[in-house]
C-alpha cells in the first residue's frame, strides 16, 4: 500500500506552552508526513470555549478539541471533545490514530475505541523517566503505571530507547507491540552555520539552557555551578524558556552573566542562538528523549546532559553525560572543563552533529512512522473479510 494514500488523525499538542517537546514532536512529524504525502489531520487542544489556542483556526487539517488545562501537561479533554473525536472516527475518515500521550484524559480511552472501531492505533509514549529511586523518578514511575493498562491495548507503541522500552514491558506492555524509533531533527534546518547573536548579547563565549524551566530540569543548580566557577564577564549563560520556576529563578539570580530570554516562538531565532552557542546544558532529574538536547547536537553544539531518559544512550561518547546523582559537582567540574580548555568545544560539538547525522534525522525517523502505518493498515485490511 502507498503512504501517500494513508488518512492519518494525528493527536499531539499545538501549544508550546501547554507541550513543550510535545508541541514540537507534533509539528515536525505532522509537517513532515504531509511532505511525503500523507493526508494528515492534527487533533490539538482549543480552550473549554472552544476557540483554539495561538490564534489557530480550525480547517480540514486542523480541528481544536476543547480542553482544561489543570497543572503543566496535565489536560483534561470535555465531553464534547470526545464526542467530536469520535464522531470523526466512526465515520472511517481515517486508515489509522496517532496520538502522543500525554496528550490529555482521552489517552485513556481511545485504545479501546479504535480497536472496536477496527482502526489501527498508534501512541508515542513521552512520558519522561529514570530508573533511579528518587522522589521526582517516582513521580514519573506511577504515570508509567498509570498507563500501562491502556498502552497495552494499542497496536503499537513507539518508545525513544531501551531503557524506557525495559520499563513499559516489566509493567506488561507486550514485547511485538513496542517499537523503539528515536526522535528525529531535521539535519538541514538544525546545522551548524554563522550567527551574530554572540556579538548582540555582548559574550565571547555562550553557554545555554533551552526547554522548561520547571523544578525537574534543575535549572537552579545549573546557574549555581556556573556563577560557583566564576566565569569571567565575557560568558554568558542564556536561559531560554519559560516555566513554573522562571520568576523566581529571575528575581534570585540577577548576575549580569545570567540571561533570560523567556519562551522564544520564531525557530529561525532559536536556532540562531544554537548556532552562536558554545555548549548546551540539560541537567534535568527526568526526561524522555529530549528534542532540544538533539536540537542543539545537530547545530553542532558541545552537549552536557544527564544520564536520565533516553538521554544518556543518546549522548554517550559524543558528549558529557553526567550523573544525576551528583548533579552539583559534575556540572560544575562540566563548566570548568569547557572554560579551562576551550579546545574542546568544537571536538564535541562535532561529535554531536555526527551522533544526529547517524542515528536521530527526522528523515529517518519518518520513513521508519509511515513503515509502521503501511503494516498495521495492510494487515488490518488482510484480517477483515470482504463483505459481499
Amino acid at each position: 500500500m502507498s503512504g501517500s494514500r494513508l488518512r492519518v488523525a494525528w493527536l499531539g499538542h499545538k501549544s508550546a506552552t501547554l507541550g513543550g517537546g510535545m508541541a514540537t514532536y507534533s509539528r515536525e512529524i505532522t509537517a513532515g508526513l504531509r511532505r511525503k504525502g500523507l493526508q494528515v489531520t492534527f487533533f490539538h487542544h482549543g480552550d473549554w470555549t472552544g476557540q483554539p489556542r495561538d490564534g489557530a483556526s480550525a480547517d480540514e487539517e486542523s480541528v481544536p478539541l476543547d480542553s482544561i488545562s489543570l497543572v503543566k501537561t496535565v489536560i483534561l479533554s470535555t465531553p464534547r471533545a470526545k464526542r467530536k473525536l469520535a464522531d470523526r472516527l466512526r465515520r472511517h475518515e481515517f486508515d489509522v490514530v496517532h496520538a502522543s500521550f500525554w496528550f490529555s484524559s482521552l489517552d485513556f480511552d481511545l485504545p479501546k475505541l479504535c480497536r472496536e472501531l477496527g482502526i489501527p492505533f498508534v501512541a508515542t509514549f513521552h512520558v519522561a523517566f529514570d530508573r533511579r529511586r528518587n522522589v521526582v523518578a517516582q513521580v514519573f514511575s506511577a504515570a508509567y503505571r498509570l498507563y500501562a493498562p491502556a498502552l497495552k491495548q494499542c497496536d503499537r507503541v513507539i518508545v525513544f530507547g531501551a531503557g524506557q522500552r525495559d520499563v513499559l514491558l516489566k509493567l506488561g506492555v507486550p514485547a511485538q507491540t513496542l517499537l523503539t524509533i528515536p526522535n528525529g531533527v531535521d539535519v538541514e534546518k538544525y546545522s551548524p552555520g554563522p550567527s551574530d547573536r554572540k556579538r548582540r548579547l555582548g559574550a565571547e563565549r555562550l553557554f545555554l539552557f533551552m526547554g522548561r524551566i520547571d523544578a525537574e530540569k534543575n535549572v537552579d543548580v545549573l546557574l549555581e555551578a556556573f556563577l560557583h566557577a566564576d566565569p569571567p564577564a565575557s560568558t554568558k549563560l542564556l536561559i531560554m524558556g519559560s516555566g513554573t520556576e522562571r520568576r523566581r529563578l529571575e528575581r534570585i539570580y540577577r548576575d549580569k552573566r545570567v540571561l533570560f530570554t523567556g519562551h522564544i516562538a520564531e525557530e529561525s531565532e532559536r536556532i540562531a542562538i544554537l548556532r552562536a552557542a558554545d555548549a548546551f546544558f540539560l541537567p534535568s532529574s527526568v526526561e524522555g528523549l529530549s528534542l532540544s538536547m538533539l536540537e542543539a547536537m545537530s547545530c553542532g553544539v558541545a552537549t552536557v546532559a544527564t544520564d536520565v531518559g533516553s538521554d544518556g544512550e543518546a549522548l554517550s561518547g559524543a558528549g558529557i553525560v553526567i550523573d544525576p546523582s551528583k548533579l552539583a559537582v559534575e556540572l560544575e567540574m562540566a563548566i570548568r572543563q569547557l572554560l579551562d580548555l576551550p579546545f574542546l568545544i568544537p571536538e564535541l560539538g562535532r561529535l554531536a552533529r555526527q551522533r544526529v547525522l547517524e542515528r536521530f534525522s527526522l528523515d529517518r525517523n519518518l520513513d521508519a512512522l509511515i513503515a509502521v502505518y503501511e503494516e498495521l493498515v495492510t494487515s488490518r485490511r488482510t484480517a477483515t473479510p470482504v463483505r459481499s
